[in-house]
């Protein structure tokens, strides 16, 4: 645990921290020798112990160091101290663009326009660098106050010919952003970037995402199957130009899309000039191969015209052979015709009688039919009992094929498939189930949440949302799993969510006067609650000057913030005004012993 105060390296003194994720987590840091704040990532200590992780901690920080463009978050040191893996960055004081939608909602055309112009322009760079960042969100985009975008997160970035890092059928990156490839398991290229910007640009447009669903398989075969609505639904007053960006860039195809990023940057910057006022909507099929022609087969003539017969009988004409007259000898021929049909039938019928013969000899007696029977979701060994007892034989080698249902190396089907009706005898395939990466879910009832949502996010892929919940319990532990949403024992599939509930803690009064608050813890615990603060201030000699003396609100009671609060400060008793004393000296002598008498 890192707390405020200690120093990474002996040079980034850690202020706070300001964010954390699966993997590492995220402080405000002031470089003591630049004089300057820095956000420093730290990769978790449970994690950092693992070779996988610190492998993709680290490719992070060498995907991000090598690029420099004014909207691209700049990484200044990367390195490890005393086994903490770290990487300073610059330090951005803004919002995300996705907490910017959940503000504003829609924003308008002009604001989509410049806010994808900065996009392209910086992934252009980290394309001509070979990186493909795979991540394009806007969790993953800060927005400064003066509208400069940043580009952050590259955690996930992959250099385009590297091998070995990151399997090919992975799936990663939110699903809501997916591009259909990396959906169907395939690798990325820079196209599923741009596919990326184009959802991006759709929720910037109308405020929401493109597709929705209760899971993220469900989400992601949107992506793959269905077209993408029409901003125009949303708000016609859009020009067309516009939503024909947002098409061609999330094309099913990757060949429709932008060959990259500097032509939708191009594209962009003049999709509002009038000469494209009156531009046509552009329509793409859904199939990867939808840019194949139409082959035309050509028409096959069943029959000869007349023309043909008249020609072929000129070409009789103009032959030199002669025609036979001879009628006897016409009569001839047709006698010797008929006679060679009869003998061709009569040894046809001959030698198909010797074939069918020999093959039910050679075959043996007659097989019966069989219904091929239903051995899904049964092992291997069940599957053959069940088919050989149905006189099935089975094929010594199996097939493996990924499945979404079927527990690893239970039967998915059979080929030729169940139900069909095949002779005795006839050798049956099984297909197994090479399993489905299925979590089966523990009683979590105890545990700490967090280390939970570490495990479950980045070893089994999980989505994991943790909310708090009211209990009866006086004295509930922080950050003590209490209740889930997905019962032990059931299973989960990657990219499923489950709900973690931790005891909601309800902040106290203290008991100022007895533990001695000054008049400035009350004015730090004031801000911290957002409270209306009221001070009043009393003589008295029962406090000391400056303590706290009266709380309006009684300690043990529930704090509301923004709730009125008063307290009465101790004030030192001022002493009384002393009357001034009469001269001591003797009026009725002047002096000179004598009496004053006049």
């Amino acid at each position: 645990m890192i707390v405020k105060g200690q120093k990474i390296n002996d040079r980034y003194e850690i202020i706070k921290s300001i964010g954390e994720g699966g993997m590492a987590n995220v402080y405000l840091a002031h470089d003591i020798i630049l004089d300057r704040d820095v956000a420093v990532k730290v990769l978790r200590g449970d994690l950092a112990n693992d070779e996988k992780f610190v492998r993709r901690f680290q490719r992070e920080a060498l995907s991000a160091s090598s690029l420099s463009h004014p909207n691209i978050v700049e990484v200044y040191d990367v390195g490890e101290d005393d086994g903490k893996y770290y990487i300073v960055m610059e330090y951005v004081e803004g919002k995300t663009l996705k907490e910017l939608v959940k503000r504003r909602g829609s924003l308008t055309i002009p604001e989509v326009i410049d806010i994808m112009l900065q996009l392209t322009s910086g992934l252009a760079v980290a394309h001509e660098a070979y990186i493909i960042h795979r991540d394009i969100k806007p969790q993953n985009i800060m927005i400064l106050d003066n509208g400069l975008v940043k580009i952050t997160d590259f955690g996930i970035a992959m250099a385009v010919n590297s091998t070995g890092l990151t399997q090919t059928n992975s799936v990663m990156g939110s699903v809501h952003y997916l591009p259909p490839e990396q959906a169907c398991g395939k690798g990325s290229t820079i196209k599923s970037d741009i596919y990326s910007l184009g959802i991006l640009m759709f929720e910037l447009i109308t405020g929401k995402v493109p597709y929705r669903g209760e899971n993220a398989v469900e989400i992601a075969l949107k992506h793959m199957k269905e077209q993408i609505p029409s901003v125009r639904k949303y708000n016609e007053n859009i020009p067309q130009s516009i939503e024909n960006i947002i098409l061609k860039s999330t094309a099913k195809n990757p060949k429709n899309r932008y060959n990259n990023v500097l032509e939708m940057y191009h594209d962009l910057e003049t999709c509002t000039d009038p000469t494209r006022a009156s531009e046509r909507r552009v329509v793409y099929k859904y199939s990867e191969h939808d840019d194949e022609d139409t082959k035309i087969m050509p028409v096959i003539k069943t029959s000869t015209s007349k023309s043909d017969s008249n020609k072929n009988e000129e070409r009789l004409e103009n032959t030199n052979i002669a025609k036979p007259i001879d009628v006897s000898k016409k009569k001839s021929s047709s006698k010797k015709i008929v006679l060679c049909i009869v003998i061709s039938i009569l040894s046809l019928s001959l030698i198909l009688g010797i074939i069918l013969f020999s093959w039910k000899f050679l075959r043996g007696p007659e097989k019966r039919e069989v219904k091929i029977p239903d051995v899904t979701n049964m092992t291997v060994e069940e599957a053959e009992k069940k088919l050989k007892d149905a006189n099935l034989e089975v094929n010594l080698t199996v097939e493996e094929v990924e499945s979404i249902d079927i527990v690893k190396g239970n039967v998915v089907k059979t080929e030729p498939a169940k139900n069909r009706v095949v002779y005795e005898g006839t050798t049956i395939t099984l297909y197994i189930s090479k399993g489905t990466d299925t979590y089966v879910v523990e009683n979590f009832i105890g545990q700490n949440v967090n280390e939970v949502k570490i495990k479950l996010e980045e070893i089994y892929n999980l989505s994991v949302i943790i909310t708090d919940k009211v209990v009866d319990n006086e004295n509930p532990v922080e950050n003590e799993i209490i209740d889930q949403s997905i019962d032990p024992g059931q299973r989960l599939r990657a990219g499923q969510t489950i709900i973690l509930y931790v005891a909601k803690i309800f902040a106290k009064y203290p008991d100022m006067v007895s533990e001695g608050w000054t008049e400035n813890d009350v004015n730090t615990f004031a801000e911290s609650y957002e409270l209306d603060l009221i001070i009043d201030y009393k003589e008295t000699d029962a406090y000391r000057e400056g303590a706290v003396m009266y709380q309006s609100r009684a300690a043990g009671s529930e704090i509301v913030n923004k709730s009125s609060f008063r307290v009465t400060i101790a004030k030192a008793k001022t002493e009384p005004d002393t009357p001034s004393l009469p001269d001591n000296k003797d009026d009725s002598n002047n002096g000179n012993g004598e009496d004053a008498i006049g």
